[in-house]
């Protein structure tokens, strides 16, 4: 699994781990990314049960495991947060941050050490190791319970599966022709975000924020003008396509 760091500030990195040409062929790639300060480790986005072992060795390569304290969860995807019976094992005095709303259902990865930190609708702020990370409401986009990470210091907003693309090979980490770049997110966000009023409601709430770096869980990232382009590119965009095929 390839990492690297992409961000740094005077006290903590942002890291990728991802684009693993090990991973079985028919499940889906996904970016995991970490925070790492002086004395902690922040897992975003854990994975699934297929890439424990190629993610907690990627993490390993950045922190002691005792320093690897806090887990994040978006919403309830396998995808997402299936390898968590095994972070109960390899880390069990660690914490999970994930929506209130999923705690019944995420508890069925397994999970006994573990402490669910459920995350109310509205958001908070977790502080790690003096960095403050603010969880943004992103509820229904695509899941009934989910949010978004930012970080004000640098910029950046994890935005889970929003700004996600399929695209095949490996391709380079960050958009390079946002025009070329629409072919591969169309679908995604067509059928998977369900809601045209949610849609518009996140990307109001995300304006407000300053963002130089918009890192999906799925595909490139977005950079400067190109998180801009992306937000109106959404904007005009029509999702729910399932209920208009259902209907015909």
């Amino acid at each position: 699994m390839h990492s690297e760091a992409l961000w740094q500030g005077k006290r903590h990195k942002w890291i990728i781990c991802g684009r693993d040409t090990d991973k079985p062929q028919k499940i889906i790639d996904t970016n995991q990314y970490m925070v790492r300060t002086d004395r902690r480790l922040l897992i975003l986005e854990p994975g699934g049960i297929e890439l424990f072992s190629a993610m907690l060795a990627c993490a390993l390569d950045w922190a002691p495991i005792h320093e690897i304290t806090d887990l994040f969860a978006s919403h309830q995807d396998p995808d997402i947060i299936s390898s968590l019976g095994l972070w109960d094992q390899a880390l069990p005095k660690a914490r999970l941050h994930a929506p209130w709303i999923w705690e019944g259902f995420i508890r069925h990865f397994g999970m006994s050490h573990i402490e669910y930190v459920a995350l109310p609708d509205e958001g908070g702020v977790l502080d790690l190791d003096g960095v403050n990370l603010q969880f943004i409401p992103a509820h229904y986009m695509h899941s009934s319970g989910n949010f978004n990470v930012y970080d004000p210091e640098l910029k950046v907003l994890m935005s889970g599966d929003i700004g996600a693309s399929l695209e095949p090979g490996q391709p380079p980490l960050f958009v390079e022709n946002f025009k070329e770049h629409t072919r591969y997110m169309e679908l995604f966000h067509k059928r998977w975000m369900p809601s045209n009023t949610a849609k518009n409601d996140w990307i109001s709430r995300v304006r407000r924020l300053n963002i130089k770096y918009m890192a999906p869980q799925h595909g490139r990232i977005f950079k400067d003008d190109d998180v801009g382009r992306f937000l109106d590119w959404l904007e005009q965009l029509e999702v729910g396509s399932a209920l208009r095929t259902a209907n015909r």
